[in-house]
């Protein structure tokens, strides 16, 4: 397991370290990520078999998600079988995945939401601002 800390406030861990193998700057991606966001948070990048059983003990569901985000401590969890499936069938980079959702993942801790479609649109507006000023594409552009 691989740790460093950041300037934007917070600690990459790399839990998994096949992380490195898609993204090899992932521990600089989400300190971008999080600066752009306005959000002090520690991410771990691990694996959907972890994420599955966090999912499970706190939300009820018994199946991985692409992020987790916690409060207290402010902490955003990615599992990397999930985020590299969604950015094969979506056609793009793990890299740029991580990065959105990352930032998903922040705007949360700021507390947007997506139950509601207004609430919805009104957070993917936020992710595709701060996702530009990262350089990187707008997932909701050909939706």
């Amino acid at each position: 397991m691989e740790a460093g800390s950041y300037p934007f406030g917070g600690e990459v861990v790399v839990a998994d370290r096949r992380w490195n193998f898609y993204v090899r700057d992932a521990r600089r991606v989400a300190a971008r990520a999080l600066r752009a966001a306005g959000v002090a948070a520690d991410v771990v990048l691990t694996d959907d078999r972890t994420v599955r059983r966090l999912n499970y003990r706190d939300r009820g569901k018994n199946k991985p998600t692409n992020v987790l985000t916690y409060e207290r401590p402010p902490e955003i969890l990615l599992a990397l079988g999930v985020v590299r499936r969604e950015a094969a069938r979506e056609g793009k980079t793990v890299r740029a995945h991580l990065a959105h959702l990352l930032v998903h993942g922040a705007l949360h801790l700021r507390g947007y939401e997506h139950d509601h479609a207004g609430e919805a649109r009104e957070m993917e507006s936020e992710e595709a601002k701060i996702l530009a000023r990262l350089k990187v594409a707008n997932p909701w552009k050909n939706r």
